[in-house]
């Protein structure tokens, strides 16, 4: 091992796992569509492992602190926090359940509380659960960074929604365990235990809990994360923190992160449902054997390696191209389509418009708390929306994918396809127990069929939910990486608009590098304020306003990255980049350069 690889090596040990780079996607940016699925098959396959691999290269959390999804530990924690669901279920009034997150964990929590609520409302109970996300419904379709760094507004908000009530079961996400806007939620809740209960989900053992001072407060995250887990010994709070390994791309929560999320909470909601209104028992057993069938829906869908590979180079194509993808939804396939899609802007440095989500009815489709389609564009999302704003100007590159099951009306998903038909065949379709006499009308179908065994009618849409999410991670994951937006698995064109993506950037920098915090800070700010030479002013300023100018700016990372590489000058950076738009060949080629400078001055 020579030393450029062994500081890298000791420098990924002080890493939180969700941060890691994960060895088995190490190359993903030089692979084809075929093994990429592969390789994100088998990073998804690390959420049901059983067991720790305790490689001392790979671990680093000292034995016995880190659980996996099916330990004993989390399992039973699984068990007592949905016995706090079935006591709210059987006692609603002045009770509620309080989902909340930031980013993707905000929008799971959306999806999950829509779903529950929809399921309570169809038995006549009281619909009692209620979601909360940092920068309001706003962040359920376009990317809203900075109020997750506001632990006091987190805790606001959760004081207004849960105004009168005395008993609220809290449930707080955050995958890297990581965000103050939860963490100020969660001590809020600490703070009145008459009231509250409180439960942490993220996939970081404690330890690993962030530390760095939050602005207003006098704690971190690590400090509620602990005091959570000493109240857990008393069970006024849970802490559901399964280790799953790092992501396939590098810090992106979206993917692994957010379906464990989902498979954690609809256990969890399930099991108290269940409970409460057909007297089933809740036993560890119980909760495996949910899990389990979450694992089944993972395998069911990668045996569809093929058509989904095939999906990810049409869509890369079209981005390669500068085409567009469009995922056209019915119900909550289409709240998973749009969520994707709002996913890439931050991830990937995206525009809007690159991969976009559409929801057959609306705004009153999505059940959030209001039409926000006059606030501009992006929250344009309706069928009719797409069809009478995108179809006159669609092009040959853009791809077209329809997302819908058995169970929607097959006659409106025929009429729109016939209606787009007319103006591309780039028509192609994820679908559930589709008929096949509606195959023939897309240029690929990816129809995935479901034992009929699996179909019970509260978990049958959920597994049609977790798939098409597995799917559309894969297919947005791999057409960036074809268009060239990630360097070996890291994101590193996300953009960087809170506290959380600038330290992750400095981390980039400094895995890339080998250079010192101090060298890769420096470099980034240069990238954010366009500059060669910082001012005080720049220096001095908080990471607030660091991330309000960076969020301004294109290329931040690829630009820092080069300039440090190659010792070049801001200008001369974006001028490499311009010429190199594969992140990877303008940092290659920038280090040739200097090689050859440097063998030049010898």
């Amino acid at each position: 091992m020579n030393m450029d690889h062994l500081k890298q090596s000791c420098y990924e040990l002080s890493l939180p796992v969700t941060e890691k780079c994960n060895p088995i996607s190490r190359d993903i940016d030089r692979a084809h569509s075929k093994q990429m699925v592969q390789i994100l098959k088998r990073c998804d396959a690390e959420i049901f492992e059983k067991k720790i691999n305790h490689d001392p290269f790979d671990q680093v959390w000292p034995i016995g602190t880190g659980y996996r999804l099916y330990s004993s530990s989390i399992i039973q924690t699984m068990v007592d926090v949905a016995k706090r669901v079935e006591m709210i279920l059987r006692d609603p009034e002045e009770s509620l359940i309080v989902l909340s997150g930031c980013g993707t964990s905000g929008r799971i929590a959306f999806l999950l509380v829509t779903s529950f609520n929809e399921m309570l409302n169809a038995q006549r109970q009281k619909q009692i659960c209620s979601y909360i996300i940092a920068g309001g419904d706003r962040a359920l379709l376009t990317s809203q960074e900075a109020p997750e760094d506001d632990p006091v507004l987190g805790a606001r908000m959760l004081d207004k929604v849960c105004a009168g009530k005395k008993h609220v079961l809290f449930i707080g996400i955050s995958c890297g365990m990581s965000a103050p806007f939860v963490a100020g939620q969660l001590d809020f809740c600490l703070n009145r235990l008459d009231i509250f209960t409180p439960v942490l989900v993220g996939f970081n053992p404690i330890h690993m809990a962030r530390s760095e001072q939050m602005q207003a407060c006098s704690f971190h995250f690590k400090d509620v994360a602990e005091r959570m887990d000493a109240e857990q010994r008393h069970k006024k709070a849970f802490v559901l923190n399964p280790v799953l390994g790092a992501e396939a791309i590098s810090g992106s929560s979206r993917m692994k992160g957010g379906s464990a999320t989902k498979i954690i909470l609809e256990t969890v909601l399930l099991a108290g449902h269940e409970a409460a209104f057909r007297d089933k028992m809740m036993t560890p057993e119980c909760m495996s054997a949910w899990i389990t069938a979450s694992e089944m829906v993972y395998e069911t869908t990668y045996s569809h390696s093929d058509e989904l590979a095939a999906l990810i180079h049409r869509a890369g194509e079209s981005l390669q191209l500068k085409g567009h993808v469009y995922y056209l939804g019915w119900k909550t396939l289409g709240i998973i389509g749009i969520t994707d899609a709002s996913e890439c802007i931050p991830t990937y440095g995206a525009d809007f418009g690159d991969i976009r989500g559409f929801i057959s009815n609306g705004f009153s489709e999505m059940k959030n708390k209001g039409d926000l389609s006059s606030l501009g564009p992006e929250f344009i999302i309706g069928h009719k929306d797409f069809v009478n704003t995108i179809l006159p100007s669609l092009s040959p590159n853009d791809m077209i994918l329809f997302l819908f099951t058995v169970n929607d009306d097959l006659h409106e998903v025929t009429a729109l396809a016939n209606q787009l038909r007319q103006k591309t065949s780039n028509l192609h379709v994820i679908a559930h127990d589709l008929e096949e006499r509606v195959c023939n009308m897309f240029e690929s179908v990816l129809n995935i069929t479901w034992p009929v065994s699996s179909k019970n009618e509260n978990s049958v849409v959920m597994h049609w939910e977790l798939s098409t999410k597995l799917c559309l991670n894969a297919i947005s994951t791999g057409a960036h990486v074809l268009k060239g937006k990630v360097y070996m698995n890291y994101m590193i064109d996300l953009r960087v608009t809170n506290s959380k993506l600038y330290r992750r950037a400095i981390n980039i920098l400094q895995w890339f590098t080998g250079s010192s915090t101090t060298e890769c800070e420096s470099a980034l700010l240069r990238a954010i304020y366009s500059t060669d030479d910082l001012t005080e002013d720049m220096t001095s300023a908080d990471v607030r306003a660091h991330t309000d100018a960076a969020n301004r700016r294109e290329r931040v990372v690829p630009t820092a990255l080069v300039m440090i590489q190659s010792g070049c000058t801001h200008a001369e950076a974006q001028r490499h980049l311009d010429c190199h738009p594969v992140i990877r060949d303008a940092v290659s080629t920038c280090l040739n350069s200097s090689k050859t400078r440097a063998l030049n001055t010898q």
